[in-house]
Parts: structure tokens; sequence; C-alpha cells
């Protein structure tokens, strides 16, 4: 099937109160089109002519270094300019999309642009390890569980893990349990008494399969060893522990200290921690201590990242039970980021005759961080005859709001200073020339 018949057209344009007109639409594609494919007829979709793309120099601007989408403005379309992987784009979010504008000159405009890049089947379930083993007791009762490692597929919606599937099943039954993040925690219970005498070792095959057309699967073997007596599991003090953490936090910082114990004496009440977690980067920015579950931060945690981890911990005894439970970790935000300032399009000269409300530059500000610490209030220079505008999401405009005589004055150095509400406050400022 045609995937430019996929792309869905949203349009919406805004008149502000200046004479630059914000005009706002939106396309959707899916990933790994070739160079050169259509994303949409943008002209068309915005109303403007091909000749006022040509007369105005239309040009992308975007903060992002990596342009996977250009303009043609003697055809007045978007293309791909290269090829656009979902996975590699957005590791770590299931809605992936390219945000950026089209300014204008001679007047000046500008209209935002999105592209939402959609996910298709291009990548298979994967297990992290190849096989797992484990020691269980033939004194093992029915129910006992043992947690498995989920498998892991880049890809998003129905292209991703949709389920698992064991085999064989004359011991041990597969259980799933939905999370609230939409993966499953994966589990295989003994569901019939094992006998050693009968046999020493049970091989199964455990496999993710997901949803994608042609669907596509992966497998790990687990190797079952049964040991003699080991009667208790350990088992957690309670199923899911909280705890908070700043950002920026320094490597070593305690999180919290998960705790199990186990009835049994000797080397099967010797219990050992560990992470489990294979679908996220938990394992490069948090580790337990194997001995008494102390969970402590060894890689740099970001509020603009992440603002909340879920921990996996498996404990486990020397006969091989085991018992799992979770640590939710809320990161807090500090106020460690300036207001950026991109200048999106400026005027070096103006005429004395120019018109009230004439815009000769455009910004745009962003703070990465979030409440009072991203709240970013912007000023000039006073006594100058320009001031400051603002539109949504974080747009300025230094228009004129007086008239210019250049014998009295025939140069202006103009300073845009924008400052955050956090405490204590940053701020970044710039600073532009203009000849009258």
């Amino acid at each position: 099937m045609d995937r430019t018949m996929n792309r869905q057209v949203l349009l919406c344009i805004t008149l502000l109160y200046f004479d630059s007109v914000l005009g706002q639409v939106s396309y959707s594609i899916p990933e790994e089109m070739a160079k050169g494919s259509l994303v949409g007829n943008v002209a068309q979709d915005l109303g403007l002519e091909i000749k006022r793309l040509m007369s105005g120099k239309a040009k992308i601007y975007t903060r992002n270094t990596d342009e996977y989408i250009e303009l043609s403005r003697e055809r007045g379309v978007l293309l791909v300019k290269e090829r656009i992987d979902r996975e590699v784009l957005c590791t770590e979010t299931a809605i992936c999309a390219l945000h950026f504008q089209i300014i204008l000159e001679n007047p000046m405009e500008f209209y935002t642009v999105t592209v939402q890049i959609t996910d298709i089947n291009d990548n298979s379930p994967t297990f992290e390890k190849n096989e797992m083993k484990f020691k269980i007791s033939e004194s093992a009762i029915n129910g006992a569980k043992f947690v498995l490692e989920r498998a892991v597929d880049l890809d998003v919606g129905i292209n991703d893990i949709q389920n698992y599937n064991l085999k064989p099943t004359d011991n041990f039954a597969l259980k799933l349990h939905n999370n609230a993040d939409g993966n499953k925690n994966v589990e295989i219970v003994l569901q019939k008494h094992l006998d050693r005498e009968e046999q020493e070792q049970i091989s199964l095959v455990l496999t993710a399969v997901d949803g994608g057309e042609p669907q596509m699967s992966g497998t790990m073997l687990i190797v079952i060893t049964v040991l003699d007596a080991n009667d208790n599991a350990p088992v957690f003090t309670q199923p899911t522990y909280k705890a908070t953490v700043t950002e920026n936090s320094p490597k070593g910082t305690i999180v919290a200290t998960v705790t199990a114990s186990d009835a049994d004496q000797g080397s099967n009440a010797e219990i050992t921690y560990s992470i489990t977690n294979t679908l996220d980067n938990i394992r490069t920015l948090f580790d337990v201590t194997k001995e008494n579950g102390e969970i402590s931060i060894i890689g740099n945690i970001d509020f603009e990242k992440s603002r909340h981890f879920e921990i996996n911990v498996l404990a486990s005894d020397d006969g091989g039970l085991t018992d799992s439970c979770k640590l939710i970790v809320d990161v807090q935000d500090v106020n460690d980021n300036k207001p950026e300032i991109n200048i999106m399009s400026k005027s070096t000269v103006i005429s004395e005759d120019a018109k009230l409300n004439t815009v000769v530059t455009m910004i745009n500000i962003e703070d990465l961080d979030s409440g009072e610490n991203g709240i970013v209030k912007c000023f000039i220079s006073e006594n100058i005859p320009f001031t400051l505008k603002t539109s949504t999401n974080n747009f300025y405009s230094l228009v004129t709001d007086n008239y210019l005589d250049r014998e009295r004055s025939s140069e202006y150095n103009i300073t845009v200073t924008c400052s955050d509400e956090g405490v204590p406050s940053l701020s970044s400022s710039v600073t532009s020339t203009l000849q009258i």
C-alpha cells in the first residue's frame, strides 16, 4: 500500500494581532520513507502561492541540528530529506513527531508545522538473554512463582509485543500481569509437583510475539534444575516501595532499601537481590547491593528526561525460590536550565518611516524546567521606540511602538533578557543592532 495514502492533514490558521500570520499544519507519515518522498503540499494546505514562497525566501527553522524534512519552494511541498527511523528519533516516547517553523520575509511571517512519525513493524521481539536458568526445589508447592525477563520490541502500538507463549506446559503455566504502562510482567507458575528422581532438568521455550503484519517473534530458553528441599520462598515486606529523589543527585546516593525475608535456615535462607528491568535504561541509572537490597544511583538523573521510574527488584534464595517487588521513584525538578533564546528571523536595517507595529525580530523561548522553574518572562531595554509582544507557545515579536527619527538616533542596540521564576532565578539575554 502506498505509504503516502496514510497522510492525515490538520490545518488551523490563526491571525495574530501583529502583522505576522501564525498558521499551523500537521501531517502524519510512516517511518522509513524513501528520501525525496512527499510529506505534504504545504503551500496548498496553508493557502500560500508559490510566488509568495519564492519572494519571501521561505525556509525551515528548527531548533534541532538534524533536519529530516526539507521544503521545495518551487513546488510548495515538504519532502523527506533523510530516512527517518522512529526508534532512533524517539527512543522513549510512543508518540513521535517533528516540530518546526516555516519562515517568510518581506513581510515577516511564520507557520508552525508538525509531522507525526508513525511506526511500522520493522523490529522483532528480542530477549536480553538467550537463556535463563532456575534451581527449584522438588519440595516447591504448587502456585510457586518465578519471574522471567520480558522481551523488548522497539516498535510501538500494535507492532509492540502483544502476547507470550510457553511450551511445554506439563509442570509450569505462564502468567502475565498487565502494568499501567501497557507492558506485561511475565512469570511461570508451578502447577504440577516436581520430582527430582523422575526428571532432574526441565527445558521450556518462552516465545514473545508482536501484533504486526507480518507477525514477528523472539524466543528464550528456560532451563530448570530440580533440587532437593527448599521449603520457603523469600517474601518482601511490601509489594511496592516508594521513594523521592532530586535530579542531579550525586552517584552513590541511596534511594531506598527493599527487604525480603526467608523462613528457611542455612544457605536456603540467604537472599540475593537483583534488578530485572529490561525495557528501559533503569540498570544504567540504578544499582542494588545484592546482599542487603540497598538501591543507589549510578547514573545521571535528569528530570527533563524522566520524571518517574519503576524499578523491578527480584529476591532469590539459594534454593532458587524468588519473590518480586516494585520500587517507584519520583524525580523532583531543580532549576538547572536557563531560558534558551532562539532568534527565528531578524532585520538589521529599518526605514525611519516604518509603520507602528512593524516586526523587526522574531524569537522563540524555551526553558526545559517545569513548574515555576520553566515559567519565563522577557523584557527589553527602556526608552527605545520598540516593544516586545508575545503570542502563543513562547513566541515573541519585537515591533516598533513609536515613530523613528534617524536624525535623533541612527542605531539601536536592543537587548532582550529572559528570566525564569525559579529560586534562584536563571536568565539569558541576546543583543542585536538595528540601523535606521
